[in-house]
């Protein structure tokens, strides 16, 4: 009986570890490859990823975010205040254990 439940948890186990495994080899794949090596899409997205990270570092926010966006943000942030009360909820909030 725990000889059966033991090789049923190491086969869940491994299972998982090789669904893990493939995922992350998969996408570490794509980060590895040197840009000249990329297929055309692979470095069309890449290029755009790395286009639209400096344009969010130049606008210190979302990029090309209109006033709507703004007003829109703002208003939810209100109503998460008035919610959940005061502090600033565009940061993650700092827990401290006695």
């Amino acid at each position: 009986m725990i000889l059966r439940q033991i090789l049923r948890l190491s086969s869940l186990f491994q299972s998982a570890v090789s669904v893990h495994l493939r995922r992350n080899i998969g996408l570490s794949a794509i980060v590895f490859n040197k840009t000249k090596e990329l297929d055309p899409v692979q470095k069309l997205f890449l290029d755009k990823i790395r286009e639209y990270n400096t344009k969010s570092k130049q606008a210190g926010g979302p990029v090309d975010a209109g006033p709507d966006f703004q007003k829109d943000m703002n208003e939810s942030l209100a109503r998460l205040q008035r919610a959940y009360g005061e502090g600033d909820l565009t940061k993650f909030p700092e827990f401290k254990f006695e």
